[in-house]
């Protein structure tokens, strides 16, 4: 999809919007102004409310987070570059390209097999190289673990300890947490082997982070 001085100028106005909002970090910033949010949206005729900071549906029950959240846990993350991050829960891969624009080398992984096919093929057409996966986000990649960073991008009802073990000492997991509606944002960093600490960063809403592959398999 074209990236038009109209989408750029619209980006420019929601990175403003951002900092009022209290984002500061200007990586993540430029980062968000720099990848072209209206291209990750699936579902035909929404891409004019690309830069609406709101989330949008794109398919399979799933939703493109509103940016202020992306930026928010983007910058939470505190992303290096080179650092290399899983991420659970592709979606149409815009947090994926946020984090890839950061210099980090990506792993994502995708339940439901109808996005992850879409996704797959999407990101590479835009620029971006991600390691994709289609599995079970609750299992993580044990097999490429350990992670400097874990970002999970829907709501478990608590952090899944598989997804603990594949974090390197010194590493840092951000998550949205709880059972209802409302979920508090949890970054959780390894301070040793059986040793974790934990924060709170206000409440968000998002959808639920669901066991197994996706009925769409």
């Amino acid at each position: 999809m074209v990236d038009t001085f109209k989408f750029k100028g619209l980006r420019l106005k929601l990175i403003a919007e951002l900092r009022g909002r209290g984002i500061t970090d200007q990586k993540v910033l430029a980062a968000i102004e720099n990848v072209p949010r209206h291209a990750f949206f699936l579902i035909k005729g929404l891409e004019n409310y690309a830069y609406v900071d709101k989330a949008f549906p794109i398919g399979s029950g799933q939703t493109i987070s509103q940016p202020y959240t992306v930026a928010f846990q983007t910058q939470l993350l505190d992303v290096g570059k080179q650092d290399k991050i899983l991420e659970i829960g592709t979606g149409s891969g815009y947090q994926t390209a946020v984090l890839l624009e950061l210099g980090a080398k990506v792993y994502t992984i995708e339940r439901q097999k109808e996005l992850y096919i879409t996704t797959s093929r999407l990101l590479p057409s835009l620029g971006y190289r991600a390691n994709m996966f289609l599995g079970d986000g609750y299992k993580g990649l044990p097999n490429y673990g350990p992670f400097d960073k874990i970002l999970i991008t829907a709501a478990p009802p608590e952090i899944p300890t598989d997804l603990l073990k594949q974090l390197k000492i010194g590493g840092k997991l951000i998550a949205p947490v709880g059972k209802t509606d409302v979920q508090v944002m949890k970054e959780i960093t390894r301070q040793g082997d059986d040793n974790f600490t934990e924060r709170d960063f206000g409440q968000f809403s998002f959808v639920p982070m669901l066991k197994g592959l996706g009925d769409d398999k």
